[in-house]
């Protein structure tokens, strides 16, 4: 059986010994945990967020680096490719797991969610993992502590010993890399919103921008976000009914949104918290699909350059 976790696992082994190169901290707490600082307190870059990404899918894809061109612009961007993307990108990379811990707050990706399953979308999904080790990607500012990881631990059943947690903030470029390579991870959760079985899809494959950096976290999270939803093409390999695919694929982009066209920084303004926000708002900007079972491609959705434009390059 396939565990994500231990694949994860030799994956950190290879970024711990390529620390110097790859500029970042490692450390251990008291209690045993690994700590990866991918870019808080260490520089970090492209290859550790490339590294940081492949640990987030389970082992289960492989992300590259390719120029992206928007006509008058180009930005660096990352290609995805996964099988059996029901466990890389939803049972593993998808960032659905809040940690709080006293003052400590972190959106939880990667395979530690498949052993904790503390998340309702295990619910529709077949797959659990079994292991003795985990590995877990926190969004934060904050490095975590002895309590955090003991709480993620035994959420996990593992050895805090056993754990390693890899901190990538927004706000840096190993982490704006791995927010970009989950673009395949938020077309499947939109399909899961929209009521497919996502079991059905065989292969993902996606393209999109990755954001410049700056300082602000919330700020950073957003021109992520931007790049995914107006710049962001995933193509998916499945095998249902075209009906079911039928009833979806217009509804999959931001372009069925009323907030399409606008910064996200600006919706999220509008709505105070991802929790208010539209739920159709979230996806990739165009969409392809391809049956096997009737040998169909569908596609839909539309980039704005314009509006990844402006969020990069804009700002003053």
């Amino acid at each position: 059986m396939i565990s994500i976790n231990r694949k994860a696992y030799e994956i950190a082994d290879a970024m711990a010994a390529r620390a110097e190169q790859l500029a970042i901290q490692v450390s251990h707490l008291t209690n045993g945990a690994r700590v990866i600082d991918l870019g808080l307190h260490a520089p970090g870059g492209l290859l550790a967020g490339k590294y940081a990404a492949e640990v987030s899918l389970g082992g289960m894809g492989e992300v590259n680096f390719l120029p992206l061109d928007f006509g008058d612009y180009w930005l660096p961007g990352v290609s995805v490719a996964v099988d059996q993307p029901e466990i890389g990108c939803m049972a593993s990379q998808y960032a659905g797991w809040g940690i709080r811990v006293g003052d400590f707050f972190a959106i939880g990706s990667g395979p530690a969610r498949a052993l904790a399953r503390v998340e309702p979308v295990f619910k529709k999904l077949d797959y659990a993992d079994h292991s003795r080790s985990a590995v877990i990607l926190l969004e934060t500012r904050q490095l975590p502590g002895d309590e955090v990881a003991e709480y993620i631990a035994s959420k996990c059943q593992v050895n805090p010993a056993d754990l390693t947690l890899i901190v990538a903030p927004a706000s840096c470029l190993g982490g704006s890399v791995q927010l970009s390579a989950r673009v395949v991870a938020t077309g499947m959760h939109k399909m899961l919103y929209l009521g497919f079985d996502v079991r059905k899809v065989l292969h993902g494959f996606g393209a999109c921008p990755i954001a410049t950096v700056v300082t602000d976290e919330d700020l950073a999270s957003a021109l992520s976000n931007d790049c995914v939803l107006y710049g962001g093409r995933v193509h998916y390999t499945v095998r249902a009914d075209d009906e079911e695919i039928e009833a979806m694929i217009e509804k999959m982009p931001l372009s069925a949104s009323p907030d399409f066209g606008k910064p996200f920084l600006e919706i999220f303004k509008r709505y105070g918290s991802f929790y208010n926000m539209d739920p159709l708002v979230f996806c990739p900007s165009q969409v392809t699909i391809n049956n096997l079972n009737s040998g169909r491609t569908f596609r839909a959705g539309k980039s704005a350059p314009d509006v990844i434009r402006e969020s990069m390059f804009g700002r003053k």
